[in-house]
């Protein structure tokens, strides 16, 4: 009896934990597919095979064996530092460009795994805060342009419907506390959507549509190619995400008590880099793990993975059934924006947050690197200065994230050599 009471309460638990991170785990693939003009059908396949992969890779790192996985209570969504990146190689290069960097990318992370979990301390605050701040920096506008409806002349209704959305999400977080305010996103998009209905701005054609069961299939974009500017871009981002993923290893090491070495942070990279590998062979995305889902551990007292295994069952669920993967286009444009502007919001703000651990009274190099990365990679994305190079080389410095990464890891190992 009270082993089923256990198993009944880990189940609530995981459902909680897969809809803290559910909002986000849909909204890249949508963004992304909808930047390079997926129809409908493919739109499904994105999303539904994007909620299976994340169920996945959750239990890949769920697992504590001497090969791979961290072996701690960590959910893996998509990383949203991935959506400018792919969306640029996408829309300059294609799908199997995307793709083929993601396989390439997943290899490099496995490979360097090792290396990487004796070098992870080389990235303090300042660098993984200059970086975390400019994904959100750098994303703000693309809600923007969702707020709007995406259309040159954005009507009164989508930016009303917007703002709505916009201020539910904002009074949850407001007046409400634990699990109801983690989830304050996702009700955001529920009630958008269904005022959304009321206003004859829903169609659920893409739900009608769509298949009752699919299965995630190999290559279903085309077979890969492989684009050595691509490639570098996102092995530099998976890198940004090792380093994102890294703070949420130490910190749920750190809520369940349990230490971690060097050995077990090479398992959690390498299966982090089988996740991406996994990714790319079914076209989907890179994937990381999910700080918000560090919270509800520690709110819930619950330190075991078990609830976790939960989670990734349900997505493992979820994402066989295409009618679920499909409620998601069914989602306004502007609604879709208004959620938007606060997660990116969010993402900005924990960037900032890490910022304000740095030691910048006794140290102005640190002023110089975070001003320098940010302003950078937040002026030079989807800039028009270089347009006029070759179109490798103009896609690489159009990347924010990527210039701003690779800024602050140069400058601070300038700048604060000493100090190391």
């Amino acid at each position: 009896m009270q082993q089923q009471e256990k198993h009944s309460q880990s189940m609530v638990l995981g459902l909680q934990h897969l809809l803290a991170m559910y909002s986000g785990s849909i909204l890249v693939p949508m963004m992304i597919g909808k930047a390079l003009g997926y129809n409908t059908e493919q739109l499904t396949y994105l999303v539904s095979t994007d909620i299976f992969m994340c169920g996945l890779a959750t239990f890949l790192q769920l697992q504590l064996n001497k090969y791979f996985g961290i072996g701690l209570p960590v959910v893996l969504g998509v990383a949203f530092q991935s959506v400018a990146p792919l969306t640029i190689i996408g829309q300059n290069h294609g799908s199997g460009a995307m793709f083929g960097a993601l396989i390439v990318s997943g290899i490099f992370v496995v490979l360097i795994s090792g290396v990487f979990s004796k070098l992870a301390k080389f990235f303090p605050a300042i660098v993984t805060g200059s970086v975390i701040t400019t994904i959100g920096l750098t994303l703000i506008p693309v809600a923007i342009g969702n707020m709007g409806g995406n259309v040159p002349d954005p009507t009164a209704g989508s930016l009303t419907l917007s703002l709505i959305t916009v201020a539910i999400i904002l009074l949850i977080n407001i007046f409400t506390k634990g699990f109801v305010k983690s989830i304050s996103i996702l009700i955001g998009l529920v009630i958008g959507t269904t005022l959304a209905a009321f206003m004859g701005l829903v169609d659920f054609a893409p739900v009608v549509k769509a298949p009752i069961l699919h299965v995630p299939t190999p290559f279903y974009f085309g077979m890969p190619t492989f684009e050595f500017t691509s490639i570098f871009m996102m092995c530099v981002i998976a890198m940004v995400s090792m380093v994102e993923s890294t703070g949420v290893y130490l910190a749920l090491s750190d809520i369940t008590n349990d230490p971690i070495n060097e050995t077990r942070l090479r398992n959690g990279y390498r299966a982090e880099g089988l996740a991406v590998l996994l990714g790319g062979v079914f076209n989907t995305f890179p994937y990381t793990g999910f700080s918000q889902n560090v919270g509800l551990v520690k709110m819930s007292g619950i330190k075991t993975r078990l609830p976790i295994y939960y989670a990734a069952g349900f997505l493992l669920l979820l994402g066989l059934l295409p009618k679920f993967g499909a409620l998601a286009q069914i989602i306004p444009d502007p609604v879709i924006g208004g959620a938007m502007i606060v997660m990116f919001g969010f993402v900005s703000l924990q960037g900032m947050q890490m910022l304000a651990r740095v030691d910048f009274a006794n140290n102005e190099h640190n002023f110089l690197i975070a001003a320098v990365s940010i302003a950078v990679g937040v002026g030079f994305n989807n800039s028009n200065l270089f347009n006029s190079l070759p179109t490798e080389f103009s896609m690489f410095f159009k990347n924010g994230i990527v210039m701003a990464s690779i800024l602050a890891v140069v400058l601070n190992a300038i700048l604060n050599r000493k100090k190391k």
